[in-house]
């Protein structure tokens, strides 16, 4: 059975060159995305992270020039979260687009919860990229 299926994008007014740049790399997602506050720590081929679902493990896409940010998580309990994220030149700015699917045990609720969750780190992401938010924690 198909899940529901939610993209949340934000324009950045930077080269989608400089935002990936800046957005792939682990150690700048504490800054922007919330969950993460806690910070990651590099585990060999992965990385380590606690924040709201517990102690999880972060498996990145390797660099690339695509702006494919894709990662998956995997919780403690062994729910592993494919998440699928981009950043797309548009014109002289970026896109930013993140794919949310909800998962079968969701709730309507807490899938809205999510979505604004992601528009609220993505905001925060577009904010520091454009200059508009001290980018410490």
């Amino acid at each position: 059975m198909a899940m529901n299926v939610r993209t949340v994008e934000v324009v950045i007014n930077r080269d989608a060159a400089a935002v990936y740049a800046y957005a792939h790399r682990p150690e700048t997602m504490p800054l922007w995305a919330s969950g993460l506050a806690s910070g990651l720590q590099p585990a060999g081929d992965h990385w380590v992270a606690s924040g709201p679902l517990g102690t999880v493990t972060i498996f990145f896409a390797p660099p690339n020039d695509l702006g494919v940010m894709d990662h998956t998580v995997v919780e403690a309990t062994g729910v592993s979260t494919y998440n699928a994220f981009r950043v797309t030149p548009n014109g002289a700015d970026a896109v930013v687009v993140f794919t949310l699917l909800q998962a079968a045990d969701a709730t309507d609720e807490s899938f809205a919860c999510d979505i604004d969750w992601v528009r609220k780190d993505l905001t925060r992401l577009k904010a520091i990229l454009e200059g508009e938010a001290d980018a410490t924690i």
